[in-house]
């Protein structure tokens, strides 16, 4: 007696796997959101995904390539930033450019899987070389390429590395009054620092 082949353990009909794929990927984001790099396991995200871990094994290999694809799609709003930030004049960049990144920030959307992921990058150092390679490569190295200058990529880190202290400090430590000030007194604070590092001498 014939029948249709038997699909591998825990694997979904042809049809419903690109659906399956994504409900997995989206409770991964929110596991890495809940319970940090660290104490978020595989079997914990088909559990509540509601599949055998092998089916998440199957899709995306081991916990950190899973949560390099949760991460892509946390940053996948920060990735616009070169196209956004260089349309315009280029004393304006440093602005733009803080404009854009703390408008992600200011979002909770956006901001509370970010925050997981901040707080996972500098705690685990396999977080952290995810988040390097995803930042440098997708993000830093595009916004360098558009200075033409050549310690562009310096330029770019210390730009970011300037807006993520204050992000930090705003949103994670909550240290007052930078907690409660108005957006547009940082912005108007920081853009000139972002502007230096990007174009200055």
């Amino acid at each position: 007696m014939t029948g249709a082949p038997a699909r591998g353990r825990g694997r979904p009909p042809r049809a419903e796997s690109g659906d399956t794929r994504d409900r997995i990927l989206a409770v991964a984001r929110e596991e890495f959101s809940e319970r940090g790099y660290e104490k978020t396991s595989v079997r914990g995200i088909a559990k509540a995904a509601g599949v055998d871990s092998a089916l998440v094994h199957h899709y995306f290999g081991t916990k950190e390539q899973v949560f390099q694809e949760a991460l892509e799609a946390v940053f996948a709003p920060a990735l616009k930033a070169p196209d956004v930030i260089f349309e315009g004049p280029a004393d304006g960049v440093g602005e733009r450019f803080a404009r854009f990144l703390f408008g992600i920030w200011e979002n909770p959307v956006t901001r509370t899987p970010l925050l997981a992921v901040v707080r996972s990058a500098v705690t685990n150092e396999v977080a952290a070389a995810v988040f390097r390679r995803l930042v440098a490569a997708q993000l830093l190295r595009k916004v360098a390429s558009q200075l033409g200058l050549p310690d562009a990529e310096l330029r770019a880190e210390l730009a970011a590395a300037q807006m993520v202290g204050v992000a930090i400090m705003r949103y994670v430590i909550k240290l007052e009054p930078l907690a409660s000030a108005d957006l547009e007194v940082i912005i108007k604070r920081v853009a000139p620092v972002v502007q230096g590092h990007l174009t200055g001498p």
